[in-house]
């Protein structure tokens, strides 16, 4: 059953009879490989719990449709392209993909959900991703860039697609968490909850407040214990962070983490986290990772893809904000101050 209409069931069946004192409920349950955390304020304990439980179901349900190695809506997919085949694939599941289309396009492709034989050559499409492995080799490097797929290589016509280039191989694990925590946001707006954060491993879109205070989160410090910074959110915003410490895996002491540049084909090695503010999940995820990839070039990415507020981590510590991050962000303990990068747009240099 798709996310919304679990969602959009089993939530309108819940809030009838809310308790009118407001509190903040909470729960947690384990998706996509993490923790995901619940807060909801002003609805009743029976609502919260039962709410908690719906969603618990539609997040693994989502996540088993698009797992990247297991069995799953995915894979399907996954195989006709190797075999050149066309596939028949639902509405919601074109959605999906056109989405990741515009949001690759923008991101001149430093987002690329395409690149999954790329992440599989580097063992990170797999359980034991974080067991000790050689690098690829530079060879089978060299091949998959002489194809260079991009979601550019899927068309989808009157609900088949197809793929022009046999190399592409789908993964939205850059991309998944932040349309699912959309569409769960959807649902709770729909039936009446206004307040609340749904919190994937960190990431995170929060609704309303908590009585007068706002939602305060905290960004976690890329190569300390504890937080770099925190933000005060207002009334519906996403923050993604993507992070060079999120997967990784060591091999002759040497650190290769998950996040790869598909123009390379190794490893992006110009920062260790990028924080996206943003009001929607699916687009603050994807410019994440784009951010991150992007490197020195992050300010014209985002400017490309109309992300405004940016906190890029550098593997020295310096920390660089966008102007209007800059007004949101409260950095804690920094030992140099921000460098503020103004947003250039490529067309116009």
């Amino acid at each position: 059953m798709k996310l919304t209409r679990l969602l959009c069931i089993g939530i309108a069946l819940l809030l009838v009879g809310c308790e009118s004192e407001p509190q903040t409920r909470q729960g947690k349950f384990y998706a996509f490989g993490t923790e995901i955390d619940v807060s909801l304020y002003d609805v009743n304990e029976d609502v919260a719990n039962n709410t908690i439980t719906i969603l618990e179901e539609a997040f693994s349900n989502i996540n088993n449709s698009w797992h990247a190695w297991q069995p799953s809506t995915l894979t399907t997919i996954n195989a006709a392209i190797s075999e050149g085949k066309a596939i028949a694939v639902e509405e919601d599941t074109a959605q999906l993909i056109n989405l990741a289309k515009t949001l690759a396009r923008d991101s001149q492709h430093l987002f690329n959900p395409a690149a999954g034989k790329l992440f599989e050559l580097w063992g990170f499409h797999q359980d034991n991703w974080f067991e000790s492995h050689p690098p690829p080799s530079e060879s089978d490097i060299n091949n998959w860039l002489t194809q260079r797929p991009t979601m550019d290589d899927i068309h989808i016509t009157n609900g088949e697609l197809t793929s022009s280039n046999s190399f592409v191989k789908l993964g939205f694990g850059a991309f998944a968490k932040g349309f699912a925590v959309d569409t769960a946001i959807k649902a709770l707006k729909q039936h009446g909850i206004n307040n609340a954060i749904v919190n994937i491993g960190g990431d995170l879109r929060a609704i309303g407040s908590h009585g007068q205070r706002p939602w305060i989160i905290g960004i976690r410090h890329p190569r300390q214990s504890g937080m770099l910074a925190s933000i005060a959110l207002k009334g519906d915003e996403s923050v993604f962070t993507s992070g060079d410490y999120e997967r990784f895996f060591q091999y002759d002491g040497k650190r290769y983490p998950h996040i790869i540049d598909p123009r390379t084909g190794y490893p992006a090695a110009q920062a260790t986290s990028v924080t996206v503010l943003h009001a929607n999940a699916s687009i603050a995820d994807a410019a994440a990772t784009a951010l991150f990839v992007a490197g020195d070039d992050w300010p014209t990415i985002a400017a490309a893809m109309q992300i405004d507020r940016v906190m890029l981590v550098r593997p020295d510590g310096q920390i660089e904000l966008s102007p209007l991050m800059k007004d949101r962000v409260r950095l804690i303990g920094n030992a140099k101050p921000a460098i503020i990068r103004v947003l250039k747009d490529s067309s116009t240099s």
